[in-house]
């Protein structure tokens, strides 16, 4: 998902749209006690501080909880055919599966303490691989499917691998790296049954052989205790402006993530997750995986991006981890269609009316937005956008429809939550307040209070692998705490709650000192419809000599679907630069003048992003010399 040039939502369809108006809804009866009700409700919403958190530990005390109180349970929903129905495995068949494998890996293959590649797509196999490194068979490298074969070849290399778990859609690109991976021990292919020829073996054997294995009384694998401080999973960031660095996570960075998040989201047995963010990232492995494991709730794996809607039709979600990217595509998608069949002013008029009647303590929202929310599954009740900010427009707006949205802010350094705002007080346009055992604090601040954000939580990571002098830099010992430098340039309300402007790396600093942060300007650009994404950025001003001066400048890649339907024809490039850059001059009015933006160039293929969608800001600059 680098390039993301699959990232095409179909459109959403109104049909008929039969919006409700205010004389066809339902009476409503208010009377007193219903009142009354909702003001104790109320009462009781403001005095909560956070829920009951969990005490975990480990995965394994977790893994071995949730295999005895879930049992039963669905666990996750697959397809495991392109135009087949989702299958359902329950929690009994996962848990003796990982069991299966993991008594495998360690009896049959000897792999214990070795690292271990885990690649390829969303997948059953994927989280049955996972949690059995977790619960003691190895380290696992989480690595992203979409590297090319030299990148993939490196992190084997780096991370000294012995075994390589992956996908059959990967099978081509690993036979190009067999004969240079020299420390590669195994090959262990998902959903294969292969038995062992050379380096090559299916998982699915392997979880015959290991499940064989229990039967006749081998208790080995569940006999492994599990050091809380074990260096348990090496993740390589993808940054955005520099070459990436080893995260070394413990297995009570993943607890604690759990226990953290769960004092501020209260995830039930019922609800359903919906799959869709790449696992190999630790914001869709911990909380889109681990913690809905923990809490006895199923997953649903997308298809891929193409399937977003159709799949969540078919799965009937409660929950979705987003990324802003996905927020606002659907955002745009939605408010578009409502807009083509002229619904904009009743829908705008409904959001009025149905929040006036929440706060009396009626809620009719999901009723009076029925046909939305029926092309998210009917059941959707919460979205949680994390790794970026988003625009507080598009968050408000997904309330106003009835659905609960919430903002997470954390790096992989944290494992990844450090931050989220609580379900009982969803402070939208904030990145969130430190979840329960984290600390924040502002560094070195200026006039307005903005400053680098630290960071103080139980789920920082051990350190950078084999890189002690990036540790060093980034980890500070205040006071006796370890306090991580984010790199995220922020502001702290007086509620705590923590503000992201821009990324103190990405800072363009100007000849006379100022400091212009292009994500500020972004989110300005984002909220034009003509502009499908926007980077902006310092380019040298040719008329200094020096190349000291650096004019705001900004990529912009059109919305073209979106222009033609508007503006009802084909424009040329010249006319769609011209229309752009008069959206920009607009925006230009709203920023100070050293802030405007003097340079616009159209850009006509994607950017270059990371796995959770974020653009590559030093590849792209790179492309520019």
């Amino acid at each position: 998902m680098r390039i993301l040039k699959d990232f095409k939502l179909p459109k959403f369809k109104f049909p008929k749209m039969k919006m409700k108006g205010i004389s066809e809804i339902d009476e409503v009866k208010l009377d007193y006690e219903a009142l009354k009700k909702a003001e104790e409700n109320q009462e009781k919403a403001e005095k909560i501080k956070h829920y009951e958190p969990t005490t975990y530990k480990t995965m394994k005390e977790i893994f071995k909880r949730s295999k005895e109180k879930y049992a039963d349970n669905v666990f996750i929903l697959e397809k495991f055919e392109p135009k087949g129905s989702f299958k359902e495995i329950t929690y009994s068949q996962f848990c003796k599966d990982v069991i299966g494998f993991g008594t495998a890996l360690t009896r049959k293959l000897k792999l214990n303490n070795d690292r271990v590649i885990i690649i390829g797509k969303n997948t059953y196999h994927w989280y049955v691989s996972y949690m059995t490194m977790l619960c003691g068979a190895g380290i696992a490298v989480p690595t992203d499917k979409e590297l090319p074969e030299n990148e993939i070849l490196n992190i084997i290399e780096r991370s000294r691998a012995t075994a390589v778990i992956y996908s059959t859609k990967e099978a081509e690109k690993i036979k190009k790296i067999v004969d240079a991976a020299e420390g590669v021990k195994y090959f262990i292919q998902m959903n294969s049954s292969q038995e062992p020829d050379g380096k090559f073996i299916g998982l699915d054997y392997l979880i015959e052989e290991g499940t064989a294995l229990v039967d006749g009384g081998d208790n080995s694998f569940m006999d492994i205790e599990i050091d809380p401080d074990e260096f348990k999973v090496l993740l390589f960031t993808s940054g955005t402006t520099a070459k990436s660095k080893g995260v070394m996570l413990c297995n009570r960075n993943l607890a604690e993530n759990i226990n953290a998040v769960s004092a501020y989201v209260n995830l039930k047995e019922e609800d359903r997750l919906f799959s869709v963010l790449p696992l190999p990232h630790t914001y869709e492995s911990t909380i889109g995986f681990l913690l809905p494991f923990a809490v006895g709730t199923s997953i649903a794996i997308c298809q891929g991006l193409k399937y977003i809607v159709p799949n969540m039709q078919e799965t009937h979600p409660t929950a979705l981890l987003a990324v802003p990217i996905l927020v606002e595509t659907l955002y745009k998608r939605i408010t578009a269609t409502i807009k083509k069949s002229k619904k904009d002013g009743l829908v705008n008029s409904m959001i009025h009316v149905t929040n006036a009647l929440k706060t009396v303590g009626v809620d009719i929202k999901r009723k009076v937005f029925s046909e939305i929310h029926d092309n998210l599954g009917g059941k959707l009740r919460i979205i949680v956008s994390a790794a970026a900010p988003i625009d507080a427009k598009v968050g408000k707006w997904v309330q106003d429809i009835g659905i609960m949205f919430l903002q997470g802010y954390g790096l992989t350094e944290t494992a990844p939550i450090a931050a989220l705002t609580p379900e009982f007080n969803p402070k939208v346009g904030s990145a969130g307040k430190p979840v329960i055992s984290a600390k924040a604090k502002v560094y070195n601040p200026n006039e307005n209070g903005e400053g680098e954000i630290l960071l103080c939580t139980p789920t920082l990571m051990l350190g950078y692998y084999e890189d002690e002098e990036a540790t060093n830099e980034a980890i500070e010992i205040i006071d006796g705490e370890r306090w991580f430098h984010s790199g995220d340039v922020g502001y702290i309300d007086k509620d705590g709650f923590i503000y992201i402007t821009g990324r103190s790396k990405n800072v363009i600093v100007t000849q006379n000192g100022k400091n212009i942060y292009p994500e500020e300007i972004e989110l300005l650009l984002s909220k034009i419809p003509e502009i499908k994404e926007c980077m902006v950025y310092g380019k040298p001003d040719e008329r200094d000599t020096n190349n000291k001066e650096l004019i705001i400048s900004v990529k912009i890649i059109p919305n073209y679907e979106y222009i033609e339907e508007e503006y009802k024809k084909k424009m040329d490039e010249k006319e769609i630069h011209d229309l752009l850059w008069n959206k920009v001059k607009e925006v230009n009015k709203q920023l100070t003048s050293y802030k405007a933006i003097k340079y616009m160039e159209i850009k006509k293929d994607e950017f270059i992003k990371t796995t959770t969608m974020k653009i590559k800001r030093y590849e792209e600059l790179k492309n520019n010399k």
